[in-house]
């Protein structure tokens, strides 16, 4: 067996594509999977299915994590089945997309309660199992958005870059305790996601150059705007998962790796053109 052999994983959304890899190759190292999903029970009997015709161990356990009541249910299932829970990876995410002043409260509520509160709940609960046995491995999906903000995704980039912050305080408290925490950051992947992400709100015409230009190309959206292969997402974070290794911050896509990039020399260059004024405010010796 491999070095992930009697753990115990749990992988939210994992019914399709991405989540489901992981599920996938987690199971095929050894490890116990327990495959949640919000909506498609299908999808995620398919995906345990899979794993148990190739003598694998995995159940599927459903979980809406924009309900504070599912968070708990599904993780007194995993330790009602399996007893504890060594590896987390918070996979589960939506999206809708509009303007910041376009979008409907009900909606980014929800992409914080999911993306961020929901995480956040569920590692929690993982943490004090993993720190009285001091192993443990936390992963949380970010995304490129959650380093550089884009115009038509502020709620959800907003969402990312909270994930971002408390995992890195997450990092700092718990390395020293013999337990991980990363941040994977992937680029646009072949998910599906531009079928099920929505606009929400009216649209505002005085955004037609921002926000009404990202509508239009979404009318007709081609592979180009996607180059990533799931498949490959899912075995990088597999790696990352088997590798002792305390890795941070993880780039999956091309497209993630240029638009960070960009981000980080514009953060250079503002930090640099504020040198004067940062020393200026201090009291004078």
């Amino acid at each position: 067996m491999g070095k992930l052999a009697n753990k115990v994983a749990l992988v939210t959304g994992a019914s399709k594509v991405i989540g489901a890899g992981i599920a996938k190759a987690l199971a095929a190292d050894g490890a116990s999977v327990v495959v949640n999903y919000s909506t498609s029970k299908e999808g995620a009997d398919k995906v345990v299915a899979e794993i148990k015709a190739k003598g694998g161990k995995a159940v599927a356990v459903q979980g809406d994590f924009s309900k504070t009541e599912d968070i708990g249910k599904v993780f007194a299932e995993v330790k009602k089945t399996f007893g504890r829970l060594d590896t987390l990876v918070n996979n589960a995410g939506i999206d809708f997309i509009g303007a910041v002043e376009e979008q409907e409260e009900a909606d980014y509520r929800k992409i914080f309660e999911v993306n961020f509160f929901g995480a956040v709940a569920l590692l929690r609960l993982a943490l004090p199992g993993m720190r009285a046995r001091r192993k443990g491995t936390i992963v949380n999906m970010s995304s490129m958005d959650g380093i550089a903000s884009f115009a038509v995704n502020g709620y959800y980039s907003a969402s990312k870059f909270a994930l971002e912050g408390i995992t890195e305080a997450l990092w700092q408290e718990i390395e020293p305790l013999g337990l991980r925490a990363v941040l994977i950051e992937p680029g646009s992947f072949r998910t599906g996601i531009d079928t099920r992400t929505k606009f929400s709100g009216e649209q505002i015409y005085d955004y037609e150059a921002t926000s009404g230009l990202f509508r239009k190309a979404m009318e007709n959206v081609g592979d180009e705007m996607f180059p990533g292969d799931p498949a490959l997402a899912a075995r990088v974070i597999y790696e990352v998962l088997k590798s002792n290794r305390k890795l941070h911050r993880i780039i999956i896509g091309s497209d993630a790796y240029k638009n960070i990039g960009g981000k980080l020399a514009a953060l250079r260059a503002d930090y640099e053109t504020n040198d004067a004024w940062a020393h200026s405010t201090d009291f004078k010796k």
